[in-house]
């Protein structure tokens, strides 16, 4: 067993340093519905396996 260094933002999940997985999440922005455009940077976010596979569906 080791201690939680994170927490999966999508479900809560405590994660040591095996089980934690960094995805980079595009950052979008604009008016509803249009006009949006891409934004270059990523804002990373820290996932656990689980939810990654799932939204890599």
């Amino acid at each position: 067993m080791s201690d939680a260094v994170g927490v999966c933002v999508i479900c809560g999940m405590g994660l040591c340093m095996e089980h934690t997985v960094r995805r980079d999440q595009e950052l979008w922005e604009g008016g509803y519905p249009f006009p949006a455009h891409h934004i270059r940077r990523r804002l990373p976010r820290i996932l656990c396996p689980e939810c990654q596979a799932a939204l890599n569906r």
